[in-house]
């Protein structure tokens, strides 16, 4: 089943060959993580993606609000039996209509959900290896930082990386400096210095990233930044981490011949589940 626009239908009921988000890319998304019924860090995905929706001139219907958002969400997590632990994306189209041009500002929705393994965040240190993918480049513009349904970057990155042997690759811009990874933000820690790109750089405005600075800024010894990073400083760096909110934090333990420690990326898994527990 999936939801669209508030009506729970068949998944073979699917989009027509005129969706704006099939022919142009004209489309903005949301992945949220389920976890015994509720939506974790719900208002951040929410106002996240009434950001996107503005930034691309979307009309926001009237009624698309917070408590709306979070309720059909829901309806379907229910419908599919997710809704202990699973996770679930809304895809937000422009309506039919015009070329490059759209002749309808206004916008129809689609959510589907699917179960995830556990409700919380594991923490996993198995060996898992990254490269820098150098084919395409994230621009660093404010739409790089939504996201949108156009992902090409993302998916040739992902196809070389499965090509190599590799876990993920790691995104640079058009300055060549890194960005973020395939599937989320990238966080390098190097003596006590934890930095991410700046959003600025192109980075995703991940959800995850947000509660990572927040917990790490409270840890005694660390000092956090978001600053530039280049390819040479990953190879001074102890840790590097890749953060989304489905998996949460992903340690890399190789980049070409450099290994690294996790320890910080334990300590702060730790932290993060401490954090939803108490909510």
């Amino acid at each position: 089943m999936i939801n669209l626009n508030g009506n729970l239908i068949a998944t073979t009921d699917v989009l027509g060959a005129d969706n704006r988000a099939f022919l142009f890319g004209d489309g903005v998304f949301e992945t949220v993580k389920i976890s015994s019924g509720r939506i974790l860090f719900l208002e951040d995905h929410y106002f996240r993606l009434m950001s996107a929706m503005r930034i691309v001139r979307m009309e926001i219907p009237m009624d698309f609000t917070l408590e709306f958002f979070e309720s059909q969400i829901l309806k379907v997590a229910e419908a599919q039996r997710v809704q202990d632990s699973g996770r679930a994306r809304i895809t937000v189209f422009r309506n039919p209509g015009g070329f490059y041009l759209p002749t309808d500002r206004h916008v129809s929705w689609v959510i589907t959900a699917s179960p995830l393994e556990n409700a919380g965040y594991t923490f996993d240190d198995s060996n898992y290896e990254v490269d820098i993918f150098k084919d395409f480049y994230v621009t660093a513009q404010l739409l790089s930082t939504i996201k949108t349904t156009n992902r090409m970057v993302n998916i040739t990155g992902s196809i070389f990386a499965d090509e190599n042997g590799l876990d993920n690759c790691l995104l640079l811009n058009e300055n060549k400096n890194v960005v973020e990874a395939l599937q989320g933000n990238l966080f390098m820690l190097s003596g006590d210095q934890l930095v991410t790109p700046p959003v600025s750089e192109g980075c995703l405005n991940g959800i995850m990233r947000k509660q990572v600075l927040k917990l790490a800024r409270e840890i005694d010894g660390i000092v956090v930044s978001e600053s530039i990073i280049s390819p040479f400083d990953l190879q001074k760096a102890d840790e590097l981490f890749i953060t989304n909110v489905i998996q949460g934090i992903r340690p890399i333990t190789q980049y070409r011949k450099k290994a690294y420690v996790s320890d910080l990326a334990r300590n702060l898994t730790d932290k993060l589940n401490a954090t939803i527990a108490q909510e």
